[in-house]
């Protein structure tokens, strides 16, 4: 895979919720793919986040897509609202659905990519039987819940198992899937991410936690250091 190919997709969890639309601008500027838009019911995961409303307010700020995790339960009624709010990729965990089937068509008939989400603890079988209504599969490296956790060695080998799933079925039908990852990613690791067939990487803490508040190019120099990893991972 060449380096171009990779996703950087910053989440919005680790910024500052007084400026977002001046975050989300400027993480773009600085070289990012996707926005990344966590949202906790307090109820699937033991926090609370935002909603569409916000998702709203910062879709004019930038055409890149927003990418929504959803960590609610259940699921069905809010995907409309995302999607009228503005959401390019919607992803949900399969144990927050009754019916894994009839949410991914949700999401799809609704105009987005859709996804499934993947805890530490989830057995990849669920997308056994829906691939052909898969965009994305997101691997959480953390349990979900909150920002600046610690990476999950174990996540790499279920990234691997995942990849050669998505390869295979790739091989069968010439439709690619994403593979991507949530969780703990900084540039100490990203490169290691990426041998194990990753090519979308969340990164909260580690790209909004770089520099200082008052400068719009603080991003530069942390999202240049991840492409300059996932680079070395290419060859």
């Amino acid at each position: 895979m060449s380096a171009k190919d990779f996703i950087i997709a910053p989440s919005l969890l680790s910024a500052n919720f007084a400026k977002l639309g001046e975050e989300v601008v400027n993480v773009i500027a600085s070289g990012a793919d996707w926005i990344h838009f966590d949202v906790m019911d307090n109820h699937y995961v033991p926090n609370l986040t935002i909603g569409p409303l916000v998702c709203e307010a910062i879709r004019p700020c930038t055409t890149a897509p927003i990418d929504v995790h959803l960590m609610v339960k259940p699921v069905d009624r809010i995907i409309p609202d995302f999607a009228k709010a503005g959401a390019n990729i919607i992803t949900f965990h399969p144990e927050a659905s009754e019916h894994v089937d009839r949410s991914l068509g949700l999401i799809r008939d609704a105009g987005c990519q859709a996804g499934l989400v993947f805890n530490p603890a989830t057995p990849l079988e669920y997308m056994d039987y829906v691939m052909d209504k898969i965009d994305v599969i997101l691997l959480m490296s953390v349990n979900p819940g909150f920002g600046g956790q610690k990476f999950i060695p174990g996540t790499l080998a279920k990234a691997k198992l995942a990849r050669a799933k998505l390869d295979a079925y790739q091989q069968a039908t010439g439709r690619r899937i994403r593979l991507e990852i949530d969780g703990g990613v900084n540039v100490a690791n990203i490169a290691e991410i990426a041998r194990a067939g990753v090519d979308a990487f969340v990164a909260g803490s580690a790209v909004y936690g770089a520099g200082k508040d008052s400068d719009p190019q603080r991003y530069n120099s942390i999202i240049a250091a991840l492409r300059a990893e996932l680079l070395k991972a290419s060859h």
